[in-house]
């Protein structure tokens, strides 16, 4: 690939990298700034100022710092959030590594509408969860730009709505803080190929920072080609006791992600792909103004206003849910035999515009004994929404040709608006003990108008509203110089986003991405968080020890009624509970991290959910045809019971590095199994479960001359066939890939999303 396919700003980048050194000794800036103390402290709200010593926190807070993201290479996020944060999972289900489902303790951050949010995602201090189905999208988050992570578990109230099983804040550079600039580049499997710079600088009082990346990848599937482009620029100014930084994040993403395969046809060829095509476009900008002014030594003022602007289109090649049942089905010329029938296959396409603009302000004092902070939150999002269906047949290849015009399905804008109020206090009675008390109260109102049916009943117009006062109170309490007890509870909430509103209606389905049908009230998602445990550090050694539990009420689930279509429904109440242990330690040359969780997701209610494709659906005398009775007890799909993690580093010399990582997963139920009931049998293929996997990842490291260094990793050392999640879903394909025009023949299987083969990458980077 040529410099020439590659986004002008990185050029722009490396031109300012390379005249880097002239400057900088132009302005005698090379002289050794003297390292001080480190204070690892973590911010416990959104909004920057608010900041408390680690060791006070009552909770099982997880952080990623500079090096461990450098480490990470080129690595997308979800992959290193998966290889080094403890009881983490990732579902490939979208066969994209860019468009994973990110599980923490039995709650998701997911770019796929449907699939139930319960995680809030922070880039300095803007909530990055899409309004319009509080999705997201991995692919905006600027990776090169990233300068640290914070994993905030439970149902912190600081960190507002859909926080129901933590927070993920990300920390971004800036150039008051670090000087330099770098060049990389990575060349590996399956046509990968990435180039990232960055430039930070201070000129008197202002520092700059700019990274910028492009990211190509042919995909290790067939027709899975994929292209992240990234820029990220900020100004930060300090005067005094006045701090500011302006910030512009753009993307400009094109993704495939070919998502499940079902297991016929997966024994086949695990390259190959159920339909096509499946594609997602993201453009994104986003600009945010940080600021805070020091009212005294003690008492800050600190504010955030941003506006966020994202563009999606998608293009989804699918079954047509028509044809079952049609004056086509069981004709032998259907699918194009003799040139007729057009209606086996569609092309579902959806367009929206997402506008979200917002606001925080916050005073907070930092006492010798005593840390208290008061806010206030406004922000409101627009977005307009539509889609298409475009009937077709399907090729040689399951991938959809067009067979005419496109019908407008639906076409929708849906706006919301939430200001809240916090305050949070955190007393220390004495040295060792540490009490920490929090309040917030959320206002938020959610709106749909119907733009295709404008005051036509039935029609998609909704406005509803949702009030919530969430509390918490935490503990910590230093036993003993090595060792802290801590222990808090917590409550969230979550209020249903427009797209959960408008695809409500179990007697009128919605197609994935979305069409939408009128609609009922769906509740607001309640969750409630216990979590109690010890950590300490002695010498080299660092441990913590956790168990928790999580209960939701009213919880929103995507109840699926074929392998495309379903309804948002509340469905009583969930729980998660668990453990969480880790340790880490630095012994010689040797630095090695374990981590092992147990997480036991359950459904606590009684229901009954469309599974058509579960082979116990319709026995259940108080369920239909169709439907499969959940009981209490039953696992949740997509969330495995135990996983290990263990990592080491291993440093030969000042030039060597050498590490390893390994990761293992029990077993899971596949989605359409939420009674754990599924069997194999008859026209019933599969087991319904994802078998339990562990893959190894090897890499190293070498410092060469003039500050280069060459880097090579191998993921999946052992290439090991694994999957890592599933559904239940139909299948009208036979074995060699070809369209049964009977839905009589159709067979009802495990669709999986297979894990990626052995891959090696190279990478080579320049620090200046």
């Amino acid at each position: 690939m040529s410099l020439l396919s590659f986004p002008r700003n990185l050029l722009v980048l490396a031109v300012a990298a390379t005249f880097y050194p002239a400057l900088a000794r132009a302005e005698g800036e090379t002289e050794t700034v003297p390292e001080l103390p480190v204070i690892e402290v973590v911010g416990i709200s959104p909004v920057r100022g608010l900041e408390q010593p680690r060791n006070e926190i009552p909770a099982s807070v997880q952080s990623l710092d500079r090096r461990a993201l450098q480490e990470g290479g080129s690595a997308t996020l979800p992959e290193l959030l998966n290889g080094r944060l403890n009881g983490v999972t990732v579902n490939e289900i979208q066969g994209n590594t860019f468009q994973a489902d990110v599980n923490y303790r039995g709650f998701t951050a997911s770019p796929l509408l449907g699939t139930p949010q319960g995680l809030s995602v922070y880039q300095d201090g803007v909530r990055i969860n899409e309004p319009f189905g509080d999705v997201v999208n991995w692919d905006l988050i600027p990776r090169m730009a990233i300068s640290g992570i914070d994993l905030i578990p439970g149902s912190n109230p600081l960190f507002g709505l859909n926080t129901l099983g933590g927070a993920l804040s990300i920390h971004t550079k800036s150039g008051l803080t670090q000087r330099g600039a770098t060049l990389e580049a990575e060349l590996g499997s399956f046509g990968r190929r990435s180039a990232s710079a960055d430039f930070s600088g201070k000129v008197g009082e202002l520092g700059v920072y700019l990274a910028g990346t492009a990211f190509r990848d042919d995909g290790w599937r067939d027709f899975s080609p994929s292209k992240v482009d990234q820029f990220f620029g900020k100004l930060s100014h300090r005067n005094g006791p006045l701090e500011m930084d302006l910030a512009w994040t753009h993307a400009d993403t094109d993704l495939t992600g070919n998502g499940l395969l079902p297991d016929s046809i997966l024994q086949m060829r695990r390259e190959s792909i159920f339909t096509k095509p499946d594609n997602t476009k993201n453009r994104l900008d986003l600009v945010s103004l940080n600021a805070g002014y020091w009212l005294d030594e003690k008492s800050r003022l600190s504010a955030l206003v941003y506006h966020r602007r994202n563009r999606t289109q998608t293009l989804n090649g699918d079954v047509n849910d028509e044809f079952e049942g049609s004056a086509n089905d069981g004709d032998i010329g259907a699918n194009g035999g003799l040139g007729f029938d057009d209606e086996t296959a569609a092309n579902n396409r959806t367009r929206s515009l997402q506008r979200s603009w917002g606001g925080a302000l916050q005073w907070s004092r930092q006492d010798d004994n005593n840390h208290v902070a008061f806010g206030v939150t406004a922000d409101a999002s627009r977005t307009s929404f539509s889609q298409t269906t475009e009937e077709g047949i399907f090729d040689a290849q399951r991938g959809v040709i067009n067979g005419g015009g496109e019908t407008l399905d639906n076409q929708l804008i849906g706006t919301t608006r939430t200001w809240s109020v916090f305050a949070t206090d955190t007393y220390k009675p004495s040295q060792h003990l540490a009490i920490t008390t929090s309040l917030r109260y959320n206002h938020t109102r959610v709106t749909t108008v119907d733009q295709l049916n404008p005051g036509v009943s039935p029609n998609l117009d909704g406005d509803f509203t949702y009030t919530k006062l969430n509390p918490s109170l935490g503990v910590t309490w230093q036993l003993s110089p090595a060792v802290t007890a801590f222990a808090s509870m917590g409550q969230g909430n979550r209020t249903p986003s427009p797209i959960e509103l408008a695809c409500a209606d179990p007697a009128n389905p919605c197609s994935l991405p979305n069409a939408m049908q009128s609609d009922p009230f769906l509740k607001q998602v309640v969750t409630r968080t216990l979590e109690a445990g010890l950590r300490g550090q002695s010498g080299p050694w660092k441990w913590n020890a956790a168990a928790f539990t999580a209960d939701n009420r009213d919880d929103i689930l995507f109840v699926g009624t074929s392998t495309s279509q379903g309804y948002f429904s509340n469905v009583g109440r969930t729980r998660r509970e668990g453990l969480q242990l880790d340790a880490s330690a630095r012994t010689g040359n040797i630095e090695w991290r374990a981590g092992y969780s147990y997480v036991k997701a359950a459904y606590r209610s009684a229901a009954c959910l469309l599974s058509p494709n579960n082979s116990s659906s319709g026995t259940d005398p108080q369920c239909a045809a169709d439907e499969i009775r959940i009981q209490s007890g039953n696992r949740l799909p997509g969330i495995p019971l135990h996983s290990l993690k263990l990592g080491a580093e291993y440093s030969l010399n000042d030039r060597w590095r050498l590490s390893a990582d390994a990761v293992a997963f029990s077993r899971q139920y596949v989605r359409g199994n939420e009674n754990n009931a599924h069997r194999a049998g008859g026209s019933f293929l599969g087991s319904g479960e994802v078998a339990a996997y562990g893959v190894l990842n090897l890499g190293a490291r070498v410092r060469l001359d003039r500050g280069w260094e060459a880097t090579v990793k191998v993921n999946n050392v052992f290439d090991r066939h694994y999957a890592s999640a599933g559904a239940l879903g139909a299948n009208p394909f036979d074995t060699n890939g070809s369209f049964q025009t009977s839905s009589s023949a159709w067979t009802h299987e495990t669709f999986t999303a297979p894990g990626a083969p052995r891959a090696v990458y190279f990478g080579l980077r320049l620090k200046i």
